[in-house]
Order: structure tokens, then C-alpha cells, then sequence
């Protein structure tokens, strides 16, 4: 798939086959995380791979009960190792690296015919205690993994030119 097709074709999806992810797909898609660039290189993160069905289960619950958590059988957590970093520019290097990375999931999801939703909505001290994270660790990301049982709703976006500035801020 060419990476326009992909990105055109990239949706939240909230409803998964019950179906295994196939191992070489999976490797696949965590291959595109670690390959991602990061701040000075430093690759300051962890993937979680949850398989078990208890677990995606609690992660659900510390989702605020979203049922695709659960439902998809696989959940990727993004896990900030060195969240204390800040970039010269005053933002955390964790936010920008780890979206970089789940950013390259998510494409190549969709490259290998998976689909994902990127979960904010969720409960660090929840996750953490599930997925037995150290404090001094951050969770930026849940992201189920899985075959699609439904395309996704349709994308809606605002017109370039809405969201483009030329030299100023306008």
C-alpha cells in the first residue's frame, strides 16, 4: 500500500473480529514503532504487548470501560521511560517521541489490513498497576490491535486552508 492510501485510509476502529493478530503482522507493526525517530536518538521507550484477555480486560476498566480495549486481541501500551526530558522548546520529548512512534503503528496497522484506536482516555495509576509499570515511568498511549469487523466512521477534516499558515501565525 502506498503511505497516502494509508494515511487516506487510517481510522479509529472501535469494533474488532474475534480473531488472533498473526505473529509476522505484529512484528511487523512493532518493527515501524522501533524504527521511528527520537529525540537524540535515545529510544527512550517500551512497547507493552497484551495478549491475555483478563488483562485487556482491566485495561478496558482503566479505559473507562471502552469496550474495544477488551474486545481487540491485542493491546500495545506506549510506555515513556525517560518522561522528565524536555526538549529546548519547553515540550516533553516523551509526547513527541512516543506519537512519532505510535504514529508509525498505526500506518503500518493499516498497511498490514489492522486496524487501531489511539486510547488517551484512560487511567495512568489504573494501567500502570495492571501492566506493572514502575512510577517512574509514563504511559502515553493504549492502542488495540486487531482485525476491523467494521470500516471505521467515515473522516472528517477541516479544508487545508483552514489549518495552513504562510511566514505568521494568521
Amino acid at each position: 500500500m502506498e503511505l497516502q492510501e494509508a494515511i487516506k485510509n487510517r481510522k479509529s476502529i472501535r469494533e474488532y473480529e474475534d480473531k488472533p493478530v498473526p505473529e509476522d503482522k505484529l512484528l511487523r507493526v512493532l518493527e515501524a514503532a522501533r524504527l521511528a525517530p527520537s529525540g537524540a536518538n535515545r529510544q527512550d521507550w517500551k512497547f507493552i504487548v497484551v495478549r491475555d484477555s483478563k488483562r485487556r480486560q482491566e485495561l478496558a476498566q482503566a479505559s473507562g470501560g471502552q469496550p474495544h480495549v477488551a474486545q481487540a486481541p491485542v493491546v500495545i501500551a506506549a510506555v515513556a521511560t525517560m518522561p522528565d526530558i524536555i526538549m529546548r522548546c519547553g515540550v516533553p520529548g516523551y509526547a513527541v517521541d512516543l506519537a512519532i512512534a505510535v504514529d508509525h503503528i498505526t500506518l503500518t496497522a493499516v498497511d498490514e489490513g489492522l486496524g487501531t484506536c489511539w486510547i488517551g482516555a484512560f487511567s495512568q495509576e489504573m494501567a500502570r498497576a495492571v501492566l506493572q509499570i514502575p512510577e517512574s515511568c509514563k504511559i502515553v498511549a493504549l492502542l488495540p490491535l486487531g482485525f476491523p469487523k467494521q470500516p471505521g466512521r467515515p473522516k472528517t477534516r477541516k479544508p487545508l486552508a483552514a489549518i495552513i499558515c504562510y511566514e505568521t501565525y494568521k
